[in-house]
């Protein structure tokens, strides 16, 4: 039988309030974080093949998802990566506005990830606009058979994933994170509809949930700066990818 693909290495960075929120009820981003967590942001980009969004999060921001400034591309060549990264959308109904500010922008490949579920007219829609548009799974995308695609059709070894929370919560359910950034921020949202770093399903158990050990902690003024390392995946998701 043969070895099935590696995956590529995804690490997930996010600013979080310290009640747990990523973004205010209306999902819109918001910039409330300090200019050191942007460097921050950018400093992870210029170490990823690939960067990451979902579908909500390019549709209602003006996001490019791209290295950013020239000492930023700079440090990239550095590392011997090309000087822009690939973008990668997910969409599980396709849903993504082909309008989108991202779109526009077209200093490197745009991916968009979706399932089979999808519409043929979304899909259409976003071909038109996107390098390469392909389907993982029926109703749900399957992370893994997606990253290992990834791996192999682009070359993607190190995924930088920002959001949002659907899509985080999407991914530790898959078993697929092996490290979080998360930037706590001296803020308070609220709100029960406002997005946490890992929303949607969820598991029923403490014992089913992941697992994380703690690399490195920093503070910045009033910001702390983790990095933590999943030690177990989410119990579902082993379980589920058999």
């Amino acid at each position: 039988m043969p070895r099935k693909a590696a995956l590529p290495f995804v690490f997930l960075n996010l600013a979080m309030t310290a009640d747990g929120k990523i973004a205010t009820a209306n999902r819109r981003y918001s910039s409330f974080s300090s200019a050191q967590d942007k460097r921050h942001m950018m400093e992870l980009r210029a170490t990823a093949d690939a960067v990451m969004s979902g579908a909500r999060t390019v549709d209602l921001n003006a996001v490019t998802l791209g290295p950013g400034a020239t000492k930023y591309r700079r440090q990239r060549l550095e590392r011997g990566l090309p000087e822009y990264n690939l973008r990668i959308v997910v969409s599980r109904a396709g849903s993504l506005d082909p309008k989108a500010h991202l779109f526009r922008k077209r200093f490197s490949p745009i991916i968009v990830l979706t399932t089979r579920s999808a519409p043929e007219h979304r899909i259409r829609r976003l071909r038109a606009v996107a390098d390469e548009v392909k389907a993982f799974g029926s109703e749900e995308i399957d992370f893994r058979r997606a990253f290992r695609w990834l791996r192999r059709r682009w070359q993607i070894r190190r995924l930088l994933c920002e959001g949002g929370g659907e899509l985080d919560g999407a991914l530790f359910q898959a078993g697929v994170v092996n490290e979080l950034h998360l930037t706590i921020c001296p803020v308070i949202f609220g709100g029960a509809s406002a997005p946490t770093i890992a929303d949607g399903v969820g598991v029923a158990n403490l014992a089913d949930a992941t697992q994380l050990q703690l690399k490195s902690a920093r503070r910045i003024k009033d910001e702390l700066f983790l990095t933590y390392r999943v030690t177990r995946a989410a119990r579902r998701a082993r379980q589920s990818s058999r």
